[in-house]
């Protein structure tokens, strides 16, 4: 008779790998589809984009599994990549049109039926150009837009450098709120073309992204629309003080006292910038981060 003998030790190496190799095994095992139908989808908000997707196949599989999606957007050109980790079949966010847009997704199980590891599909991906179209040096320069007071909205540009004489351009706008892209109604004028617009009063249109397009017209030529995207609180220029005092103390002292603007803006929101000359030298520029309304300047 036979008899074997095996060390205790080894027998629980033995075990331990055992189990270790049917754990990566079975992990190994499993495998996960991309999502499908991966698209880029313009609503024709001059930026605002969707991105969507339906489930990966042979989702059935996986139903003790937690499903998300890691979804990473750019611009063409950009450096770094946004990322966004979610369980939805869409996603929405802004982009430059001037540029292509590329994205990519793919999906990730975690749970149960990975033995609490994660696991991730290959990438779908998808890219999205506004054709270009029209002459490039056609196209508006110099873009402007202020917000005054936080009441106001003024945008202005100037002509392109090759443009023919019966050219002229429209600004449309939109931000999320409004139903619709909308038509600049009162334009700035010069020499019967227009080179500026006026905005109504923008409502609830404050931390959100607020889409252009400046597109033209000509019978002889294709414009190159102009696309741009901001924050209205971004480009607000207050009004100047409404009201300033200077009091004389002493020969060293002068005493400086000016008014709040008037409007929306909260005063906590305000930084204000002195200038003032002595004896014909060189101004003297101070930039004070004041809540009060008054100054001591001694010489």
């Amino acid at each position: 008779m036979a008899f074997i003998h095996l060390d205790i030790r080894c027998l629980y190496t033995l075990l331990l790998c055992t189990a270790f190799g049917s754990t990566l095994s079975s992990n190994a095992e499993i495998k996960v589809n991309p999502p499908q139908d991966f698209e880029i989808v313009d609503p024709g908000y001059l930026g605002y984009l969707y991105l969507q997707w339906q489930p990966p196949l042979s989702l059935d599989n996986f139903k003790e599994c937690t499903v998300e999606y890691e979804l990473k957007y750019r611009n063409i050109g950009s450096a770094s990549w946004k990322t966004i980790i979610t369980k939805n079949l869409h996603y929405k966010d802004g982009f430059d049109l001037n540029k292509g847009v590329e994205a990519k997704i793919h999906t990730l199980l975690l749970g149960q039926c990975t033995n609490g590891s994660e696991v991730q599909s290959s990438w779908s991906e998808a890219t999205y150009w506004i054709s270009p179209q029209g002459n490039l040096e056609a196209k508006i320069q110099d873009m402007d837009c202020v917000y005054y007071n936080w009441q106001h909205l003024l945008c202005s540009w100037k002509p392109g450098m090759c443009v023919h004489s019966d050219t002229n351009y429209n600004l449309f706008y939109w931000y999320e709120g409004l139903d619709h892209v909308l038509q600049c109604a009162d334009y700035i004028k010069a020499n019967g073309k227009n080179i500026g617009c006026m905005f109504p009063y923008l409502e609830s249109s404050d931390y959100k992204d607020f889409y252009i397009c400046v597109n033209g017209s000509s019978e002889s030529q294709v414009i190159r629309p102009s696309y741009y995207i901001f924050q209205l609180q971004n480009i607000v220029k207050p009004l100047p003080p409404d009201y300033l005092s200077l009091t004389v103390k002493n020969s060293e002292e002068i005493n400086l006292k000016w008014s709040i603007p008037k409007g929306p803006i909260p005063a906590k929101c305000f930084i204000y910038e002195i200038e003032f000359i002595e004896d014909d030298t060189a101004w003297v520029v101070w930039i004070l981060c004041l809540f009060e309304k008054i100054m001591n300047i001694a010489f």
